[in-house]
C-alpha cells in the first residue's frame, strides 16, 4: 500500500476539482491518501477587492508565507507527495509558499518524490522555478509537473479572470467565455492520475514527466514564455521597491495601473516586434528553453 500525501490551498475551489480528478485515477486498494486542504489563519477574501489583491503582490513575489491554521500529518514519511498550487503574480500563492516553508512539510519532503500540479491563468514558469528551488532546499525529489491553464487568448483571459476575481463570476457572459481551466481539462487529470499510479507502483517515477508531456498535461507557449521571463524580473523590482515603502497601499495602486498599461498597451507591441524581427531567428534557442521548462524536474 503506497502512502500518498496531498497538500494544497484553493481560494476559488478550482484547484480542489483538479486535485480530486487526479486522485480519482488512482486505485484506492493500492494507495492510501492523506489529503490536506491547508487554510491560512487570515483568509484571503474571494472575490478579491482591488487593494487586497494588488497588496498581496510583494509578499507573493518575495516568497513571504503566512501563518497557517494547524494541521497534522499522519505519517513521518510518504511514498509520494502531491503538491498542488496556484500562481499569484508569477509566483506561488502566499499560502502555497507557506506550505512549503512549514517545518512539518519540509521534514516529510526530504528524499521523497514530489508531483506538482498547477492551476493557472496561463503563466506558470516563474512560479514553478521558485517551487522547484524550495523543494530542492528541502531535499525533495521533483519527479513530475502538470500545468493546467485557461486556454483563452491572453488578453481575453485577463478580462475573464478579472471578472472572476473581482466579481466572483466564472461563467461565460454574452461577450466573454468562462474563466479558468476548462471542465474537459480538469476531467483529463483522471488519466494523468492513472498514469502516475502505474509509474508509482512500478517504482518508475523517473520517466513520469515524459508521459505527462506526451499526454499534454504540460505545454509551453513560446510567446507567453517571452512575456513571462521579462515580467518576472519587473515584478521582482516592483515587489522589492513596494516592500520598502511606508505607504504600501499607494504604491500597490500605482503598480496596478502600471500592470494594466503593460498588459494591454505595451506587451502587444513588444510581442509584435518580437514575433516579426526576433522569433524567426531564435528557433533553436526557443526549443531549448521550452524543453527546459517541460522537463524541469
Amino acid at each position: 500500500m503506497k502512502k500518498i500525501l496531498v497538500l494544497y490551498y484553493t481560494q476559488t475551489g478550482q484547484l480542489k476539482d483538479i486535485v480530486n480528478s487526479f486522485i480519482s485515477g488512482f486505485n484506492s486498494s493500492l494507495c492510501e491518501f492523506e489529503i490536506i486542504e491547508v487554510q491560512p489563519v487570515n483568509s484571503f477574501p474571494f472575490p478579491w477587492t482591488s487593494d487586497t489583491f494588488f497588496g498581496a503582490m510583494p509578499d507573493s513575489v518575495l516568497l513571504k508565507g503566512t501563518e497557517l491554521q494547524p494541521f497534522n500529518l499522519k505519517h513521518s514519511n510518504y511514498d509520494l507527495v502531491v503538491f498542488a498550487y496556484q500562481p499569484w503574480f508569477l509566483s506561488p500563492s502566499i499560502p502555497a509558499t507557506a506550505i512549503l516553508q512549514d517545518s512539518k512539510v519540509k521534514a516529510v519532503l526530504k528524499n521523497t518524490p514530489v508531483i506538482t500540479i498547477i492551476g493557472a491563468r496561463n503563466m506558470w514558469l516563474n512560479s514553478q522555478e521558485k517551487v522547484r528551488t524550495m523543494l530542492k532546499e528541502s531535499n525533495a525529489k521533483l519527479v513530475a509537473n502538470a500545468a493546467l491553464v485557461d486556454k483563452a487568448p491572453n488578453l481575453v483571459s485577463v478580462l475573464t479572470v478579472m471578472r472572476w476575481m473581482f466579481e466572483g463570476k466564472k461563467e461565460a457572459s454574452e461577450n466573454l467565455p468562462a474563466s479558468g481551466v476548462s471542465e474537459q481539462d480538469i476531467y483529463a487529470m483522471k488519466a494523468i492520475g492513472e498514469i502516475s499510479q502505474q509509474h508509482l507502483t512500478e517504482n518508475n517515477l523517473s520517466s513520469l514527466q515524459q508521459k505527462y508531456i506526451e499526454q499534454k498535461a504540460i505545454e509551453v507557449d513560446a510567446n507567453l514564455m517571452f512575456v513571462e521571463k521579462r515580467g518576472g524580473k519587473l515584478f521582482s523590482l516592483w515587489a522589492n521597491f513596494i516592500s520598502k515603502q511606508q505607504n504600501k497601499v499607494l504604491w500597490s495602486r500605482i503598480f496596478k495601473w502600471y500592470l494594466i498599461i503593460a498588459i494591454f498597451a505595451i506587451a502587444p507591441i513588444v510581442l509584435l516586434v518580437y514575433g516579426i524581427f526576433f522569433k524567426p531567428f531564435l528557433g533553436n534557442s526557443i526549443k531549448r528553453q521550452k524543453q527546459y521548462y517541460l522537463e524541469m524536474n
